[in-house]
């Protein structure tokens, strides 16, 4: 691909790859409405063309306060081909955020999704006098609030005068222009906007495309936010770029049914998801009664041997495949059903992912290539590819991207991916960005003998006991997720003698347990508030010790 900006590659892509769904979103009645790559392009153009009506010009922010739709996604394309600057923001972030966001980068225009975004906005609206345009997606009768659909009415009129109204479609960006800025989280302070170029995506793009076999026979679900660069990056400019189908989920909660309506072969997402299906795999496995549960974990650890064998390169002997092949039919085929049944692989990003689940989905057929990057880096630094794959790493560097370990441990990084640094932020740009160019990531890791990346921790997570110790806290906490009945943990111990945890149980297996041991729910005052407890209804039943483990939770 010779383009050097995101409008660049979505010219190239629907014109070498055109296909019939190259956007799919669900319509009122539930059913997938698919768009074609040509509509997309005349809806880009006559956006385009309304958003200069409006005096949208090179460099003005344009402002996206919405979940997962069509209609972001076409803002994104019409914005960026204008040579504006995008500014996407959480739809679940509160007002006060929003407006603070809205002052440090000051955009011309901002669309929202809904009655409850626009709402929002209309608490700080008169205190921003830059904000000359609000635009909604829905079809929203409110004052001061134009519609999408009158948009794109008055960019077609606009095209049917004057075929150049919209201007060229690669638009006047070039690669080292701002393309974005992506606030971040703000956890520990107020948000700050990281700022990418156009050719900090493409680089990254093009780069995590090289490695990964994907094109236009694959469509992807899209669920994750795309105010979030992974699902802006991986999920919306990789996939177009390649000539992959995308389809927006309708929300989070209809991920499940979405995967079934949309047959999906690739998606993105965070370990939360992996975590669900694997959990309620094993639960169901559990309530299905003593044969079905023994059936599970049979399959389950035939898989893992087939799997390990598999992945290091080892002969398979022919009983063993024998029994994954039984395996697969009895349990990890209708797993796969569950997805759509046409899933070739899944990336996994934003947070660790658990060993065995990894190991799990591979020996059912759907590998997880779970990655590592930083909005800073937009966003992919390493990530596992079908040919160098490693449970438990991030995969190798991904090509054009260095990487190297500080002398405390620290993972630094340079190249093309690399934000310019924070909008109006020096002081902080300056913390984390050499003058050369090295981004220092805040992160733990190291490197193993085959140049594969394993995160350990975040070095500001790091505790150091009272006695001087230094102690990282992830191995310890992933070490006590690896049990079923544990949802959630964090390790505790800076400047104390000890270390303790703070454990949030997973309920649904706990109940599951319960139910199975003949364990009703305890009668009298609870020791918890939030939460039941459960006594026994069988003189054989006792209670769940720390004791046993492999029995109880």
């Amino acid at each position: 691909m010779s383009a050097t900006t995101i409008p660049g590659l979505f010219l190239a892509a629907v014109t070498a790859n055109p296909r019939p769904d190259c956007f799919s979103s669900k319509g009122p009645d539930g059913a997938y409405v698919d768009v074609s790559s040509a509509e997309a392009l005349l809806r880009v153009r006559a956006l385009r063309a309304g958003l200069r009506s409006l005096g949208v010009a090179p460099g003005d922010r344009v402002a996206i306060l919405s979940e997962n739709r069509l209609e972001w996604a076409l803002t994104d394309l019409a914005a960026l081909s204008l040579g504006a600057v995008d500014v996407p923001i959480y739809p679940t972030l509160l007002p006060d955020t929003i407006e603070f966001i809205l002052r440090d980068c000051q955009p011309a225009v901002m669309f929202v999704s809904s009655r409850e975004q626009a709402d929002k906005v209309r608490v700080f609206r008169d205190r921003l006098p830059f904000l000359r345009h609000v635009i909604a997606y829905d079809d929203l009768d409110l004052a001061g609030v134009a519609r999408m659909t009158d948009l794109e009415k008055t960019g077609r009129d606009l095209l049917a005068r004057d075929p150049a109204a919209a201007g060229d479609d690669a638009g006047p960006a070039r690669a080292q222009d701002l393309c974005s800025i992506i606030y971040t989280s703000g956890t520990t302070g107020d948000p700050k906007g990281v700022m990418l170029t156009h050719g900090n995506f493409v680089s990254n793009v093009l780069a995590s495309a090289s490695l990964i076999d994907i094109g236009p026979r694959d469509r992807v679900l899209s669920f994750l936010p795309l105010s979030h660069v992974l699902e802006r990056m991986a999920g919306f400019y990789i996939m177009m770029a390649v000539g992959t189908g995308i389809a927006y989920a309708g929300s989070v909660e209809s991920v499940s049914d979405d995967m079934r309506l949309v047959c999906p072969t690739v998606m993105i997402s965070v370990p939360r998801l992996y975590e669900k299906i694997y959990a309620r795999v094993t639960a169901a496995a559990a309530a299905g009664g003593p044969v079905k549960r023994l059936i599970f974990d049979w399959a389950r650890g035939v898989g893992q041997d087939w799997g390990r064998r598999v992945r290091a390169g080892e002969k398979v002997s022919p009983g063993l495949a024998f029994r994954r092949r039984v395996a697969d039919r009895l349990v990890f085929s209708k797993l796969r059903a569950r997805t759509g049944g046409r899933l070739r692989f899944f990336v996994s990003g934003g947070a660790p992912l658990a060993p065995h689940i990894n190991e799990f989905f591979y020996a059912a057929g759907m590998i997880i290539l779970e990655g590592y990057g930083l909005t800073e880096t937009s966003p992919v630094i390493s990530v596992n590819s079908f040919e160098h794959f490693r449970v438990g790493s991030v995969g190798k560097v991904i090509p054009g991207v260095e990487v190297k370990i500080a002398e405390d441990g620290e993972i630094v990084t340079r190249g093309p991916n690399v934000m310019l640094g924070y909008y109006n932020n020096p002081v902080a740009t300056s913390e984390v960005l050499t003058g050369d160019g090295w981004l220092h990531t805040g992160d733990i890791g190291r490197f193993d003998e085959d140049g594969y990346l394993y995160i350990t921790d975040r070095k500001k997570d790091l505790i150091v006991t009272a006695g001087g110790k230094n102690v990282a806290p992830q191995p310890l906490e992933n070490a006590f997720k690896k049990n079923k009945f544990i949802s959630q943990v964090v390790v505790l111990g800076d400047h104390r003698p000890y270390l303790t945890c703070l454990i949030v149980p997973n309920f649904e297996e706990l109940e599951a347990w319960a139910a199975l041991h003949k364990l009703a729910r305890r009668t009298g005052p609870p020791c918890c508030a939030s939460r039941p407890c459960w006594r026994s209804t069988s003189a054989g039943s006792t209670a769940p010790t720390a004791s046993s483990p492999a029995s109880g939770p």
